[in-house]
């Protein structure tokens, strides 16, 4: 809280305005934590650069160069990376953050990490979820409504993996 503080006063001092970053103080209400199955990688990628975006740090996870060591910047583009990082693994699911959690990682290579987990081994990735999508059955679930939520959802990590499913599939 002591920096927030410092930020803001320092912020005052020299006539420049806060940067947005520092506005968020608990980002988990805002982004769902990934966990790969209640919420998929693609919707929290798309719900996380609608923040990043509206927050003006869209430039830590795109791959966008830090400014020189020696600019009037870095020293706050650093500090912006560092709570854009704790964006990040503060909404993963404790397995993921336990993968990807590094002392020495920037924004965009923790943003990778993640990329790659999901998006690599995509056929195995498919193959699989396209197996429990068969196997689904309705007494497995406790409802009608989880039954179609729970095909909705392989659906979408079907999607993930570049296997869309159709929508007559998912009728039937």
């Amino acid at each position: 809280m002591g920096d927030a503080n410092n930020s803001v006063a320092t912020a005052a001092e020299n006539k420049t305005p806060l940067h947005p970053v520092y506005t968020i103080s608990n980002i988990q209400n805002k982004i769902q934590t990934l966990d790969g199955v209640k919420t998929t990688y693609s919707s929290w990628v798309k719900l996380f650069k609608l923040h990043a975006k509206g927050y003006d740090v869209l430039n830590h996870i795109d791959g966008t160069e830090a400014p020189a060591k020696f600019s009037p910047t870095y020293e706050s583009w650093v500090k912006i990376d560092a709570i854009v990082l704790q964006w990040i693994y503060g909404t993963l699911s404790h397995d993921l953050m336990r993968r990807v959690l590094d002392c020495h990682s920037t924004t965009y290579q923790a943003w990778t990490n993640i990329e790659s987990i999901f998006l690599d081994n995509k056929k195995a990735r498919a193959v699989a979820l396209e197996t429990q999508f068969t196997n689904l059955t309705l007494t497995a679930c406790s409802s009608l409504d989880d039954y179609c939520q729970q095909l909705r959802d392989l659906a979408e990590q079907l999607k993930d993996a570049d296997q869309p499913m159709d929508e007559s599939r998912l009728i039937i």
